[in-house]
């Protein structure tokens, strides 16, 4: 594609991901504004645009699509129809951003990138983590030896159930497999998974157990998993999503022949470093609005300022590990 100068979004979606971690950062990016927004609910719409100083709004995804003034597309609905908007913004010509996962089935990764490497239209997805400071402080004290070899990895995921959770009657989109892809796992886990990839390659092998122990919904509440990288480093992972409050943990824990490192990936705590040095607590803060790091550097990719790798087809292989996890190729 040729350079565009000025980027005016069209946001596809205006959810709670919308309003700090993404949708404030637009507008902060030289030559960036937000031109438009869509929500199929109409006074959604509205107030949104209207709180945020959004010229104009749509409850129809096509029509935002068509607006010849809208030259990016941001995708912040549920991953059900991510495929769908980023097909219709790609063979509009334009070139799209797509929130986590990329979709809710690797096939529809698949398809997302034929589409764009057929148009040559760039899509991008927020797997914003890899851009900011705490995790490429990690992928610093990794790479440069901090811990020596490293010789296993190892997740540790586990949250109370949310209140929502014990409403049958109007269950969250996250916990509906039509919808979302898969249970929690599909909305957490591709954030931890993607950095591990970041780090060490992607992840050749992966097998998984699935089950569901506390009934408050249909999909999975726990998951346990074992997966291998290019080098035949292993690596293992758990998730439980119905845990008690006494035994929440969010960590992973980077194992080396001279020392460990762990972190959170939800929460920031202080990063630990432990080597012949003795133990170290990094603080490394992050930006308010946490995409802004990567939002900028596909608003200058875009410009041809800069190259953006964190696309479609780095992010599929997060669907292809998932899906293997939960037995769904």
């Amino acid at each position: 594609m040729e350079a565009v100068k000025e980027i005016r979004w069209g946001f596809i979606g205006c959810g709670e991901a919308t309003r700090k971690k993404s949708g404030p950062a637009f507008p902060l990016i030289p030559g960036s504004s937000v031109y438009a927004v869509m929500s199929r609910n109409a006074d959604k719409a509205r107030s949104y645009a209207e709180e945020h100083g959004i010229a104009h709004w749509y409850t129809d995804a096509q029509q935002l699509v068509d607006n010849p003034e809208v030259n990016a597309i941001y995708v912040a609905t549920p991953p059900s129809s991510h495929a769908t908007y980023a097909i219709m913004a790609m063979r509009s010509g334009k070139p799209v951003y797509v929130e986590k996962p990329l979709a809710s089935s690797y096939a529809d990764c698949q398809r997302v990138n034929r589409i764009s490497k057929q148009l040559g239209v760039p899509c991008f997805v927020a797997y914003y983590r890899r851009y900011l400071p705490y995790f490429q402080k990690v992928k610093e004290l990794v790479l440069g030896g901090a811990i020596g070899k490293v010789i296993n990895v190892q997740i540790r995921f586990a949250v109370p159930p949310r209140d929502l959770d014990y409403n049958s009657k109007n269950l969250p989109w996250r916990v509906q497999r039509d919808i979302a892809g898969g249970g929690y796992f599909y909305d957490l886990a591709p954030h931890q998974i993607d950095l591990l990839q970041e780090i060490f390659g992607p992840i050749l092998k992966a097998h998984g157990y699935k089950t569901n122990r506390c009934g408050l919904y249909q999909t999975e509440d726990t998951v346990s998993a074992c997966f291998s990288f290019p080098d035949g480093l292993p690596g293992s992972g758990s998730w439980c999503f119905v845990a008690s409050e006494h035994s929440k943990i969010d960590r992973i824990e980077i194992m080396g022949t001279e020392g460990a490192i762990a972190f959170s990936v939800f929460t920031y705590d202080p990063i630990v470093l432990l080597n012949g040095e003795g133990r170290q607590e990094l603080v490394v803060p992050n930006p308010k609005h946490v995409q802004l790091p990567l939002i900028q550097n596909i608003v200058e990719h875009l410009q041809q300022k800069a190259v953006c790798t964190c696309d479609s087809v780095s992010a599929t292989s997060v669907n292809w590990v998932m899906d293997r996890i939960l037995g769904k190729q």
